[in-house]
């Protein structure tokens, strides 16, 4: 259903796709369906939904038509179960459908964070030439989340344990079912926004918190969705990737976006990667990544830095990108000082402008 609490000259719609209802923010309302400059389509991360782009979506000039969809089982689109052994892949093709749905004029700016990124790489593998260029912000690593050694993705194990839905943490995946709005305890949502999602120094305004939490709260939890389903593994820390679910579809086992790489020269588009350099959650040193948890001792019986080292992210992230360059494509990489894991959430006004460098 539309919201009512959005910002003034946002509007809030849901459209029927052929794959699932998706409720959408747009900025400046239909009008902008005639607007002069590009069509920028912005996607989320986990745990998250359209809201973390509301301010963004107001503040860009009014010559682009700005679009931010809730993914499947995030905000107030419907929810339907993720099927991770196609990777992002569900997400990416309701993306396509969505596109499709309101005839989107491609190709398309398309800016992905977090999650949202591995979604837009995607995108771009499936779509090459739908797709304008491509903006970053603190992406997944190209190979996933957790469980990989080095900058050319080498799983820990064959089985890919340490990756998937069974690392999810369950205070916190309480929390989320519970819609926890409280300030206790390390894990509650509203503590998570408050120390991950951003540099631990930032400060929220209180109006744009409480939407932003909301925003967490509004993801479907379970085996299905958020965090997703587990196998038992004889490697430690004793699971491995299920075969349904968000964490699942991002894990090393099925997440395989080094494909971007493989695009045609002709068709790539330019990358642009934003990053904050005081990310927690995407970093070489993840404090979501059990080989940093490890390497801290806050997990028994770690392997130790051979065996199960933490991932690192960024060093994949710049691999990949390298490599995309030397292909016949091109990447920008901007760093962020004193930033975490939400430019455009905490130095909105430098974000903006690197987004209208692209545009």
């Amino acid at each position: 259903m539309p919201r009512d609490d959005t910002l003034v000259g946002i509007d809030s719609r849901t459209v029927e796709t052929d794959r699932l209802e998706t409720h959408y923010l747009e900025s400046g309302g239909s009008g902008r369906a005639a607007a002069e400059g590009e069509t920028v389509l912005f996607c989320h991360g986990n745990v998250s939904s359209s809201r973390f782009f509301e301010d963004v979506l107001v503040d860009l000039p009014a010559r682009h038509r700005a679009i931010a969809p809730d993914l499947r089982g995030y905000g107030d689109s419907e929810t339907k179960p993720v099927d991770a052994t196609n990777g992002l892949g569900d997400f990416a093709a309701d993306l396509r459908a969505f596109v499709d749905a309101l005839a989107l004029a491609e190709p398309l700016v398309i800016v992905g964070w977090s999650n949202g990124g591995g979604v837009a790489m995607r995108y771009a593998i499936d779509h090459p030439e739908a797709v304008a260029s491509l903006v970053l912000v603190n992406p997944l690593s190209p190979y996933g989340f957790g469980g990989t050694k080095d900058t050319d993705g080498t799983p820990c194990f064959d089985d890919y344990a340490g990756s998937g839905g069974g690392i999810g943490n369950d205070a916190f995946v309480a929390g989320l079912e519970n819609r926890d709005r409280s300030e206790e305890g390390q894990t509650s949502p509203r503590k998570v926004l408050r120390t991950y999602y951003v540099d631990p120094t930032h400060e929220f305004d209180g109006e744009r918190e409480e939407s932003y939490l909301t925003g967490m709260l509004d993801t479907a939890t379970g085996d299905k969705n958020y965090p997703g389903s587990s196998k038992p593994s004889d490697n430690w820390p004793g699971i491995a990737p299920g075969e349904t679910g968000v964490n699942n579809a991002i894990s090393p086992k099925y997440c395989e976006l080094e494909a971007i790489t493989e695009i045609d020269p002709d068709d790539k588009p330019p990358v642009l990667w934003i990053r904050g350099d005081s990310d927690q959650i995407v970093s070489n040193a993840s404090l979501f990544d059990l080989g940093t948890l490890g390497r801290m001792d806050e997990l028994p019986e770690w392997p130790g830095e051979d065996v199960f080292p933490p991932q690192p992210m960024v060093d994949q992230t710049r691999a990949v990108l390298e490599r995309y360059a030397d292909r016949g494509g091109e990447f920008e990489e901007v760093v962020f000082g004193n930033v975490g894991h939400t430019p455009h959430v905490e130095v909105p006004g430098d974000f903006l402008d690197r987004l209208e460098s692209v545009l």
